[in-house]
């Protein structure tokens, strides 16, 4: 079962809509089975999906911090088939202190996942919060490759190369040396000389994990978000769309597309 983690500790980045649209691609035209993991308090992924997280008695935090939550009663449906989430909320930020006496607190997102992969998953997408801490230390140990979204700025340039050694580091400590980053993928782009620069830059330090398809700006991708869906269901046809999709097939790497499997109940 592949584990993709999208990482960046700097907000702003377009983490959130890659996560979404890239597992919602999956599903729709790869047929596969994709959980959608959110671990940001501010529960984007879910929203994106039109998941009204706050009336929700239990998400990933109680799944994360209470033995008797158990997986079948935090996942939720999206609108896309196949694609299932995981919300997240507010309770997050308590996270590192409601699991301050567990020696492998760092391990309890992997443990609690196992359930994932009996439930016949093919993929699970994280969309992890924007800060390196005990919450993205959980998602590096679960992971099996990570995708760093760079906006197209000097800082966002700077906070990638140490993210990527962060990432080494945390393999290495944590008996995982073969994690690291998959694929490094531009954001925000416009055709300035700065966007150029930091382009070239990013191919000298990434050069086979560079996305070939930089991420620019499209309305129709924010629309689809504020309406509750991803851009497949709002704007198929959209530029943003094309650029997504041109993405998402370069994070697959796989197969034509297969028949989906039937999808078994949640509670």
């Amino acid at each position: 079962m592949r584990r993709i983690a999208f990482i960046n500790e700097k907000g702003g980045t377009c983490k959130t809509t890659l996560a979404v649209n890239t597992a919602a691609w999956l599903a729709r035209e790869r047929g596969l089975r994709v959980l959608l993991v959110d671990l940001d308090t501010q529960g984007h992924a879910g929203k994106v999906l039109g998941v009204d997280v706050r009336t929700l008695k239990h998400h990933v935090f109680h799944l994360l911090t209470d033995e008797a939550v158990r997986f079948e009663d935090v996942v939720q449906r999206s609108g896309v088939e196949g694609l299932d989430v995981v919300p997240s909320y507010k309770e997050m930020a308590d996270f590192p202190t409601a699991v301050a006496g567990d020696a492998r607190r760092a391990h309890r997102l992997a443990e609690r996942l196992e359930a994932a992969q009996a439930a016949g998953y093919d993929v699970v997408v994280f969309d992890a919060p924007p800060s390196m801490g005990l919450t993205t230390r959980n998602i590096l140990v679960a992971a099996t490759e990570v995708v760093v979204p760079v906006a197209l700025t000097y800082l966002a340039l700077d906070g990638c190369a140490e993210l990527a050694d962060t990432v080494r580091q945390v393999g290495e400590a944590e008996g995982r040396p073969e994690l690291r980053v998959t694929k490094v993928v531009p954001t925000l782009y416009r055709k300035t000389a700065l966007a150029t620069a930091i382009l070239e830059r990013l191919k000298a330090y990434f050069p086979d994990a560079l996305a070939a398809t930089p991420l620019g700006y499209d309305v129709k991708v924010d629309e689809a978000q504020s309406h509750g869906k991803t851009i497949w269901e709002y704007a198929p046809k959209s530029r943003g769309a094309q650029m997504l999709a041109a993405i998402a097939a370069e994070l697959h790497g796989g197969p034509a597309p297969r028949k989906r499997r039937r999808a078994p109940e949640v509670a």
